[in-house]
């Protein structure tokens, strides 16, 4: 499933209140929060009734809840909330190689896995497409799938 396009601007003032007071928050900004902050939904594609996230920092301790940014809607019909939520706990196993891939959504999120999630830019920015190499096809190998 290709991955949302939705995009929102995410209140600065909020945003940095939930990162000063979020529990095992972490030490310092993010390196890509701005003053026109700009998110990205996450989620796989889904219908207008389902809301749009988009992680905003992970807890310093990586199995700590994560801050999470949901809306719906847009312009003046926009509505926000800022969360902290656990991480959702399905792996990805891959059998011939023992590697495991953990879900990098939040728990109880929409249909569709990260690792089920195609984003084709960020492939392309990564450098994993149009390739044209056999070789280069990595994609029952989790350890080499390009993560959000």
């Amino acid at each position: 499933m290709l991955q949302c396009t939705a995009v929102t601007q995410a209140p600065r003032s909020e945003v940095l209140t939930a990162l000063v007071t979020m529990p095992y928050g972490p030490d310092t900004l993010p390196d890509d929060f701005m003053i026109d902050h700009h998110v990205l939904c996450e989620l796989g594609e889904h219908d207008d009734r389902t809301e749009h996230a988009a992680l905003l920092a992970p807890a310093e301790e990586p199995d700590r809840p994560a801050l999470w940014f949901h809306w719906t809607g847009s312009g003046t019909d926009r509505t926000h909330r800022i969360i902290t939520a656990p991480w959702c706990p399905a792996v990805l196993r891959h059998l011939g190689t023992d590697a495991i891939l953990r879900c990098s959504l939040f728990n109880g999120h929409p249909a569709g896995h990260s690792w089920d999630i195609a984003d084709p830019l960020g492939d392309l920015v990564a450098g994993s497409a149009g390739t044209g190499s056999d070789d280069d096809d990595t994609s029952d190998d989790p350890r080499k799938r390009h993560r959000p």
